[in-house]
């Protein structure tokens, strides 16, 4: 009988579990798990690069999580095993991984990024590349299935001792690669050498590993980086979530850039994967409003282009998109993933689509592999602020002024209490479609690709959907007015009361 469940260390694209036995619960990610995933990365890249495993050189990096240093010794080991060349870059990020695997210099055959982005501490996971990006699912399956049959195999052999790891420093290399993009793009009239001089800019780290960012690219750039905050990588995750997501977070950016009079405020998640910026009166630029300034930004140079975004992005930011910047707004599911795959979808079909952006902040730009890269989406803000500086004196904010943003945005999750929830999940759905043909006042949203999209006059949404990989069905609205909103959740509120297996506590609060 198996030692390890290898299918539950699956969450989308990555390996997950609990990597810190804590709150009476065993761990999971463990170090003989690890081992098992490092052998059978090698013998599945085997396969697929046609390579023997003696001439694969492999990358493993990490953010500042606790058990990191511990599952990057087992994730080496099982590679060692398995007759791979081992190189650990220390603390990276996410996006730096995927460049090891292109980087000049670098260029391995493959790499593993070990992290859990934002959530707790006790977690921990990996992250697979190879040159052709990021791995999928089934690719990510597969590598489980060999380890569980291959696991008499590695627990039984004595596996190589590995310390001192081959170390390499990637993540100057990196940053060498994100000052050359920005360089690359200034006009004329600014400093190519210190285009950042005249810029007072903050970083919020979050504790995580995009410290990097303020002493190898901004300050490097010339910028006055004095306020920055959290810089120092530390696991336990002290001062707030490593998430421009959550709000305290957003609000300790915010202050920072008020109490230090800056031109900008930046904040990364742990593992610099995502984004979010602050403009110097303190507005928070995350979500749509990220969205509509990275469209900004790429519609520029790609005049009439798709931008594809996940599905609970606002009318405002369609309008915005279509009308303002004569773009084409197209969106798809939740799940960064899906909208990346999106976008290579509609490549291939031959509709410009140059960037693919989820709410999240996970950002990918065709220009960089797709790359979902917080740094690389940064360094495309900080080119427009430099430029904008020069050439019309003005500021990042103002690019964003006629977005319409709904005043009221809430999320409603709601459990299915079923093992076995999709279909009663999907049920429901088709049962709203049904439902809302009996309200004059709401439509059903065209071109939707995820749940039931529904608008309910001006700039009033709403979108029920059923998670990606949960049991939970998640209710999200946007309007303008508390009464518009009392009145949306009334009429869900009767249609949902008719299931019995869904819990409505959230609505109920």
């Amino acid at each position: 009988m198996s030692k390890i469940k290898w299918e539950k260390l699956i969450s989308g694209t990555d390996v997950r579990g609990k990597a810190i036995a804590a709150e009476g619960e065993e761990a999971n990610l463990t170090e003989n798990a690890a081992e098992g995933i490092g052998f059978s990365f090698v013998k599945w890249l085997e396969d697929n690069l046609n390579k023997e495993s003696r001439e694969i050189k492999l990358a493993i990096g990490h953010d500042s999580r606790l058990s990191a240093d511990s599952l990057k010794f087992a994730l080496a080991r099982g590679m060692k095993l398995a007759g791979a060349d081992v190189y650990s870059t220390g603390l990276a990020s996410t996006p730096a991984m995927f460049m090891s695997t292109v980087l000049e210099g670098h260029q391995y055959d493959g790499s593993i990024m070990i992290t859990a982005s934002h959530l707790p501490y006790d977690k921990n996971g990996f992250k697979f590349f190879t040159r052709n990006g990021g791995l999928e699912k089934e690719n990510v399956l597969e590598i489980l299935a060999i380890a569980a049959e291959k696991e008499d195999h590695f627990f039984k052999k004595e596996l190589p001792a590995i310390d001192p790891l081959n170390k390499i420093d990637l993540i100057s290399d990196y940053a060498e690669h994100i000052k050359t993009v920005i360089r690359e793009n200034l006009s004329s009239e600014v400093d190519q050498k210190q285009p950042l001089a005249d810029f007072k800019i903050v970083v919020d780290a979050g504790n995580g590993s995009g410290g990097f960012f303020v002493e190898k690219i901004l300050e490097e750039l010339g910028a006055d980086t004095e306020g920055s905050q959290f810089l120092e990588p530390d696991g336990n995750f002290p001062n707030h979530a490593p998430n421009p997501e959550d709000k305290e977070a957003m609000h300790s950016i915010q202050k920072a850039v008020l109490e230090n009079d800056a031109d900008l405020g930046i904040i990364f998640d742990t593992d610099v994967d995502r984004a979010a910026v602050v403009d110097s009166s303190g507005q928070e630029i995350n979500r749509n409003k990220l969205i509509a300034l990275a469209a900004t930004i790429v519609l520029e140079n790609n005049p009439g282009a798709t931008i594809v975004t996940d599905s609970v992005t606002s009318v405002g930011l369609k309008e915005f998109i279509e009308n303002k910047l004569g773009g084409v707004h197209h969106r798809f599911k939740r799940g960064y993933k899906n909208v990346i795959n999106e976008a290579k979808r509609l490549e291939t079909e031959g509709i410009t689509a140059p960037l693919a952006i989820e709410t999240s902040g996970h950002a990918a730009f065709k220009e960089n592999y797709f790359l979902d890269d917080g740094a690389y989406l940064v360094a495309k803000v900080l080119i427009k602020m430099a430029n904008l500086k020069v050439e019309e004196n003005r500021k990042i904010g103002d690019l964003i002024a006629d977005l319409k943003e709904a005043n009221i945005k809430e999320e409603y999750r709601m459990t299915i209490q079923l093992n076995e929830f999709k279909e009663y999940g999907q049920q429901i759905l088709a049962d709203l479609k049904e439902f809302i043909k009996e309200i004059d006042e709401w439509e059903i949203a065209p071109k939707n690709y995820q749940g039931v999209r529904v608008n309910c006059g001006g700039n009033d949404w709403f979108l029920l959907r059923l998670s990606l990989h949960d049991p939970v069905v998640v209710l999200n609205v946007e309007c303008d007015k508390k009464e518009s909103l009392a009145s949306i959740l009334k009429k869900i509120k009767e249609f949902l009361s008719n299931y019995n297996k869904l819990k409505l506590d959230a609505l109920n609060q």
